[in-house]
């Protein structure tokens, strides 16, 4: 098929001299300021085929004027149909990537991960018989009921539930949609289990879309390194962390949570696995004002914080708080302690929140070992060349005087 062919059937975008570079680099956004000019008369959430100034084609992908991102790539084919065969295709390869990397005994895991599965707005998660997805592109809104009818034939969920909400959807011009969306509406809780432990979980109310599925990992890791210790889970939210420490051997574990709610699903979460909330107490607070107040000092503490940072112009001030906060965490370290903390805010790079984390050691006139950057486990790949989707950063350090 000619590229004549191509730009008979899609609207076209033809770029600015010289601003392919970033797609050919494998960067799957184009930026409104890139772009010279439009043929045809694409709406909001339409395919249209993009082609460098002299009219080489370079792919095909979701285009919105009302977004700062004009295009998002889906395919580098541009002789490709987007099509009910071209997403069925996408959607089995990402179910086919999960059953090579989800271990046995976990029932929840994210089977789509936008950008980094290559379906840019779309995030569908797994717990047990239940699906959550959300839409962040109005491209993807385009292409709803298409998707939702292969998850329905490919997974046959008991009930499909919509957390379809936020920044990233209003900037596409989108309203939030949140509901059932196919089959049975989800309880009120679901159980999942994770590496064989059991979690209570609220897909419909919950954070994110119930549950911090790209923790995995990093729970594995936080278990291996709990041996005899005594653990600060700050932010607990419903205390997975918590429960991968006591399963690791530590002598003591506390969980501080701000949420009522929360922390009374974290103390049902440590219950249902054996583990004791006396033993290992579940304190109902502000992680900031703990850290300020308590005198006790642990083997470990884990920061795995909100986004402080949820718009750009939030940086400066978001930057103090995880400054501040992990400043009181190096404070209340034993020597030779272990501080695993975390940012999930998009617009604080990896760089700057280790010198942000650096800069609290440093007032705290101690030194830190970098013993591993952390980030999501491997059912949230990411684009190599697009480094915006690797939202979640992590550092494990042992911090000394």
């Amino acid at each position: 098929m000619s590229p004549a062919t191509v730009r008979s059937r899609y609207p076209r975008i033809i770029l600015k001299p010289d601003r392919e570079a970033s797609l050919l680099r494998g960067h799957p956004w184009i930026f409104s300021g890139a772009v010279a000019s439009v043929e045809g008369s694409p709406e909001p959430g339409d395919i249209a085929a993009v082609s460098t100034h002299g009219g080489d084609p370079l792919g095909l992908g979701f285009y919105n004027p009302r977004s700062d991102i004009i295009f998002r790539l889906l395919t580098t084919d541009a002789t490709a149909s987007i099509d009910q065969q071209f997403w069925q295709q996408r959607i089995r390869s990402s179910l086919s990537l999960r059953k090579k990397i989800v271990p046995e005994g976990t029932t929840a895991c994210r089977l789509i991960n936008a950008e980094g599965d290559g379906m840019p707005g779309l995030v569908v998660d797994r717990y047990n018989e239940y699906l959550v997805f959300a839409i962040a592109t109005a491209g993807m809104e385009r292409e709803r009921q298409s998707i939702l009818r292969i998850l329905q034939e490919e997974i046959r969920p008991s009930g499909i539930y919509e957390r379809s909400e936020g920044r990233a959807r209003q900037s596409e011009g989108l309203v939030d949609r949140i509901g059932p969306a196919r089959g049975n509406a989800p309880p009120d809780t679901v159980e999942i289990t994770e590496n064989h432990l059991l979690f209570t979980i609220d897909i419909a109310t919950g954070q994110k879309t119930g549950f911090f599925l790209d923790q995995r990992h990093n729970r594995e890791l936080i278990e291996r390194l709990s041996s005899h210790a005594t653990v600060l889970n700050c932010f607990a939210y419903t205390g997975a962390f918590s429960a991968y420490s006591i399963r690791g051997g530590a002598r003591r574990v506390i969980s501080v949570e701000i949420s009522a709610a929360a922390g009374e699903m974290a103390r049902q979460n440590l219950q249902r696995n054996g583990y004791s909330p006396e033993d290992h107490p579940i304190i109902r607070s502000d992680a900031f004002t703990f850290l300020r107040e308590t005198r006790e000092t642990f083997d470990m503490i884990i920061l795995d914080p909100p986004a402080f940072a949820k718009a750009k112009k939030d940086v400066a001030k978001s930057s103090r708080g995880y400054k501040d906060i992990n400043l009181h965490a190096v404070n209340h370290l034993k020597d030779g302690g272990i501080l695993v903390t975390f940012s999930c805010s998009n617009y604080i790079d990896t760089d700057l929140f280790q010198k942000i984390v650096l800069s609290a050691v440093r007032d705290a006139g101690k030194t830190a070992q970098l013993l591993q950057t952390l980030g999501p486990g491997p059912d949230h790949p990411t684009n190599l060349a697009h480094p915006e989707g690797r939202y979640l950063k992590g550092l494990l350090l042992c911090v000394n005087r």
